[in-house]
């Protein structure tokens, strides 16, 4: 008989990637978590991680292991909520996550108006990276989450994750008042190829979406200042070190002598809901969803 805890852990290194810090989010010891592995292994007979370098990875027989209990996972998930079907309308809590343009333009008025809806529906909002949503839905630590589409995110096949198209965020070319762009009525960025730019973190996940835009239309952006929030952007090319390609749904504040100009090509970002498998069933989460398409289909318009 496979214990289940210890399934839980392997899943958790596979996720995370080590030992570690499948422990570390497990609220185990890296010992404790080696030991679940080991035990596993031994009660399997089959040899569940192997030395690659200073690393571990997995065995052949330990992927295979994982695509069952990923499964198992999932039809646990719908079988708690075969049990607590809820009757009537929604309730009880539901857990969201997303980043801050998410929250503020979807989020936030997502949860208004199903606590206006639906009395006993408590709607939790937690502030997450695109990673760090994928991780608390893993853990069980958030229901719904808006996530960016990326590279980096888990393929749309992943049986851990249903992942479904929301909306597609343009980008905006942003320009200081008074700048020889800011009268159009649409630009192409190769008019802006000379210019200084300001451009998210290395790390951002809207830095590939520019630099690939840029590329797109022929040219590298002179990238000379990084910033972080959309704001903070604004506010350099506000004081004209620059422009910068920002967001539609990015809310900008109304004092600054800055314009968008929408780009010819629509360079845009996906956004998209993400849930464990089987959790769009959940009448609370379905209610969510609905309000969440509502929204976003005036959100950029």
């Amino acid at each position: 008989m496979i214990d289940l805890r210890r399934l839980h852990v392997l899943r958790a290194v596979a996720h995370y990637g080590t030992v570690t810090a499948a422990a570390r989010a497990l609220h185990f010891t890296p010992s404790a978590a080696s030991q679940q592995i080991r035990q596993l292994a031994r009660d399997l007979g089959v040899d569940l991680l192997e030395p690659q370098g200073r690393g571990i990875r997995l065995t052949p027989a330990a992927e295979s292991l994982l695509a069952h209990a990923d499964a198992i996972q999932a039809r646990w998930e719908q079988a708690e909520l075969d049990l607590r079907a809820e009757r009537g309308a929604p309730g009880g809590p539901l857990r969201v996550s997303g980043y801050p343009v998410a929250i503020s333009v979807l989020l936030a008025p997502m949860a208004v108006r199903l606590q206006e809806r639906y009395p006993r529906l408590s709607v939790r909002i937690q502030e997450a990276d695109v990673p760090e949503s994928f991780d608390l839905l893993f853990e069980g630590e958030t229901d719904l989450a808006i996530v960016e589409a990326t590279p980096h995110n888990p393929p749309l096949n992943d049986v851990r994750f249903d992942q479904q198209p929301l909306l597609d965020d343009p980008f905006d070319l942003v320009v200081p008042a008074g700048h020889p762009l800011a009268g159009r009525e649409l630009v192409g960025l190769s008019e802006a190829a000379h210019e200084d730019w300001i451009a998210p973190m290395p790390e951002s996940p809207c830095r590939p979406h520019i630099i690939s835009a840029c590329a797109e239309a022929g040219f590298s952006p002179a990238v000379v200042h990084h910033a972080v929030d959309w704001n903070v952007t604004a506010h350099l090319v506000a004081h004209r070190l620059g422009v910068a390609l920002i967001p539609r749904l990015a809310q900008l504040a109304p004092h600054l002598p800055v314009t968008r100009v929408p780009c010819t090509g629509n360079p845009h970002r996906k956004l998209l809901t993400c849930t464990r498998r089987a959790g769009r069933e959940r009448p609370a989460v379905e209610a969510a969803l609905t309000q969440l398409r509502e929204l976003a289909s005036t959100a950029v318009a």
